[in-house]
């Protein structure tokens, strides 16, 4: 069963059941509530929990909407290797050039920023240079580190991972994340860093964190929750 209501100040609300749920969740999908009941679920009971947790649901859709990615030409946006630069010009099509550490997309004058399609090309451009530069730096910088520090990884490769920085597999081969290209660059070499560490250890477990503080001058723990005050793009 799939029903959407709008609620004034949640915007649309959409009720799922699921005949696997064993319990009532709610959760935030492209900024917008989703509420998922067990197959004989009680939407009354789903509402009173909605509304219980209204004032936290809220505060979540604000900053979902904050932080949602919004280009034009007074954005400003550093790199790992290259600095933004969107402008407009007299040519009647859009262009894109990265030189001496500049990405200049350039838009034609009547470009609409706030156009959806406008947006969505624009931030394809932008992925697909970060994309790039990616493939260029990050796995030979974790090879590099592996080197450094006695790892072997069988291979390295950029990954279409939204939700986490990276990801290492039984068989010793690390997905990085292109988000990786926005953190400063020694987060950068902590994510690398922990991949690498999971060629070892493939959990959380105590060595893992043991060897996870050889490698980071014992500096896991505050790496880790510097990196919280980031996310993936």
């Amino acid at each position: 069963m799939k029903k959407i209501l709008y609620d004034s100040e949640l915007g649309h609300i959409t009720f799922l059941t699921n005949v696997r749920a064993m319990r009532y969740s709610i959760k935030i999908r492209n900024e917008a509530i989703v509420a998922v009941m067990p197959e004989n679920g009680s939407e009354q009971f789903m509402l009173a929990l909605i509304n219980k947790n209204r004032d936290k649901l809220i505060r979540i859709l604000e900053n979902e909407s904050q932080r949602r990615l919004f280009l034009d030409e007074s954005s400003e946006m550093q790199t790992h290797t290259f600095k933004l630069h969107i402008f407009r010009t007299d040519r009647n099509h859009v262009y894109v050039k990265l030189n001496e550490g500049v990405l200049h997309i350039a838009c034609p004058q009547q470009m609409d920023f706030k156009n959806e399609q406008t947006q969505q090309l624009l931030k394809k451009l932008l992925i697909a240079a970060l994309r790039r530069e990616a493939n260029r730096v990050l796995p030979l910088r974790t090879h590099t580190l592996a080197v450094q520090h006695g790892f072997s990884c069988a291979n390295v490769k950029i990954g279409k991972a939204k939700s986490r920085w990276g990801a290492c597999n039984a068989k010793g081969v690390i997905t990085l994340s292109l988000s990786l290209m926005l953190l400063p660059d020694h987060l950068i070499d902590y994510v690398l860093l922990h991949e690498l560490c999971h060629t070892v250890e493939m959990n959380h477990g105590k060595r893992f964190w043991i060897l996870m503080n050889r490698v980071t001058d014992n500096r896991a723990l505050e790496l880790r929750r510097e990196l919280r005050n980031y996310q993936t793009l």
